[in-house]
This record gives C-alpha cells, structure tokens and sequence, in this order.
C-alpha cells in the first residue's frame, strides 16, 4: 500500500491522530491527508495548528455519523486509503454515558465502511485498543488471537467495530486491517486521561486521584511509536489481520504517578486515593512480536521513563495549550483560525 496518493483520517485532531498526520505530513512528501474531525472536546485545532498551512493538509469539520458528508469527502478527495481513529475514548464517560460511544463508534464506523465499500477505497486501517481483550491475571499477554470479553461500555464498543471491520472483509472481500494498542502517553493528549491529569495536577499542586490501590497495571506505548506501527500496519499489513501494538513497558498507575511527581519534585502527599472505577481491569499487557516480525517495527523510545520524562517537559513548556484546551477556547479558536476557509 506504499502508492496510495490521499489518505483520510479519521480524528485527525485528536491525540494520537494529530500526532500521525503531524507524522505522514513530516515523513511522507507525496502524500496527501484529509483529516475529517467533528472537534469535540478532546479534540481541537490547537493541536494541528502547524499542519493546518500545509498545502497537503485539508481539514474538514464533521461527523463520522453523517453518511453524507462521509461519502462526498471520499468522492470529492478521492481517497484511496482510510485510517480510523475517530472515537469516544474515555472509559469513565463511557459508564456515565453509554449511548454516544455506541453511535459514535459503532455507528459511525459502520458509515465509514458502507461509503468506503460503495467509492472502492483500497485500504481501510481501524486504530483499535487492548482493551477490547479484557482483563488479564497476573501473568500473560494479549494475543491477536485472544479472545475479545470487553468488561466496559467503551471497550464493548469498540470490539463491536472491529467486528464490523473483520466482516467487511470476510463478507465483501474489503482490503482491511485493524491495530490494537496498549495506554498511549505523549504531546497534546487531553487531561481527563491520567499521565496528562496528574501533570497538570501536580504543576498546579493539586491532589492526584488514583483509583482503588492504584496497583493496576498497564502497557505504555509513547505515541510516536503507536503513530509509526500504525502506518507500517497500513502499508506492509496483511489484509484481513490484527497487529497488536505495544510498548513493552508494563507498570502500575501508582508507579506512574510516582514517576511525574518524582520528575516534578513535587511530594507524594499530593496522591489521594479515590473509589475504584466499577468494574475497573486489573491487567494489560501486549504481545506485539507478530508486528515486529511482520511489519519490522518496535518502539523507539528507550525506556518508558525517558519517554515520560520528556512528556512532563512538553507540558511544562505548552501551558498556553493546557490553558486553552481546558477553558473550552478551543471553539472560538476554531471560528478564530478556520471559519470560512
């Protein structure tokens, strides 16, 4: 898939995928990205704000949902390659909320493989999670073959569009491949999530909420390294499979936010433990050796520490972003920078 001249991407202001079209901008001179994001909360310009004046960059703002809009971008682009990162992402949201992660992702990728099915696109990638494994015990790793037992509303959700992208492909013969992720940390992630939560709470000496006895225990991938093994899934992936993506750097969330504070030099009194999340994983961790065996790719950030140091000196050094995305002024930024072009 390595010819493949127009690429839209879902989400493309989002975390990770603001990092990956920073990244196909950067590393890949021929081709051309449309990036399709309906700029929810944890979703915004400020965070592409240096691809928006980049002639191979085009930004549309809307839905995944909205199968008009999904089949006039395809046509009017003529996009020969999808890369789905769209999604509601937040887990604690998901139990609170369950309905929009059903019709976002759910629904929204079964838009997305209808109009990419109906215009011929000739590769569709779904940026997926771990999550959709389940929960392990102390020992072992996932698997692409392990069996999806999703235990949140969100995790439920997104195993049901992989679901709907494995039959694409086994009932239309649709060129489809799905990657499966561990915890991503890195620039420009929203703060509800935790590394970029206990930062910014740590910078302002606020309390850290940790859930139950923080021992939990995940695999971080840096989101560089998520963004390089999801391209090399798109271009050297087998139709029809799943490539598991991880870091290789298991550790308890209590021995993360020990590690920020420890970088900041803040004291460990800030920790507060709070209720546990309801029916709260206790356990990923990722086997990705078939990745590195088929697609040739590993991670390239040394050590997870190394990684999450650099991650607390971006957000030192990006406040003015921190400040922007929480206040909500990324809306009056998008009607500031973007309206009308």
């Amino acid at each position: 898939m390595s010819d493949v001249k127009t690429v839209l991407v879902t989400g493309g202001a989002g975390f990770i995928g603001g990092n990956f079209v920073r990244m196909l901008l950067a590393d890949e001179p021929a081709l051309r990205v449309i990036n399709l994001d309906s700029l929810t909360y944890a979703g915004n310009l400020a965070s592409i704000d240096d691809c928006l004046k980049n002639p191979r960059h085009t930004f549309v703002r809307g839905s995944i949902t909205d199968a008009d809009l999904v089949l006039k971008v395809l046509r009017e682009h003529q996009v020969d390659g999808i890369v789905h990162f769209a999604a509601e992402s937040h887990v604690d949201r998901s139990i609170t909320g369950p309905k929009v992660f059903v019709d976002t992702n759910v629904g929204g990728t079964l838009v997305l493989l209808c109009a990419a099915r109906e215009v011929g696109v000739r590769r569709f990638l779904q940026v997926s999670t771990d999550e959709v494994y389940g929960t392990l015990g102390a020992t072992g790793l996932f698997r692409e073959d392990t069996p999806l037992a999703p235990n949140s509303p969100y995790s439920a959700s997104k195993a049901s569009s992989d679901l709907l992208v494995r039959a694409w492909h086994h009932t239309y013969g649709m060129d489809t491949v799905i990657t499966r992720c561990s915890n991503n940390y890195g620039p420009y992630q929203f703060p509800e999530k935790m590394i970029p939560l206990m930062i910014r709470n740590a910078m302002q000496d606020k309390p850290l909420p940790v859930y139950g006895d923080g021992l939990q225990i995940r695999d971080w991938i840096q989101v560089v390294d998520h963004c390089r093994g999801i391209w090399a899934t798109f271009t050297k992936g087998q139709a029809g499979e799943v490539y598991n993506l991880g870091g290789n750097s298991e550790r308890t969330n209590l021995e993360v936010v020990r590690g920020i504070l420890s970088i900041l030099g803040k004291p460990e009194s800030l920790i507060q433990y709070v209720k546990d999340r309801p029916g709260h994983d206790r356990r990923y961790a990722i086997d990705n050796s078939k990745s590195r065996r088929e697609l040739g790719w590993a991670p390239a950030t040394a050590t997870f520490e190394k990684g999450l140091e650099e991650t607390v000196a971006w957000y030192q050094a990006n406040q003015a972003w921190l400040d922007l995305v929480t206040s909500g002024e990324y809306q009056h930024y998008y009607e500031k920078m973007y309206a009308g072009r």
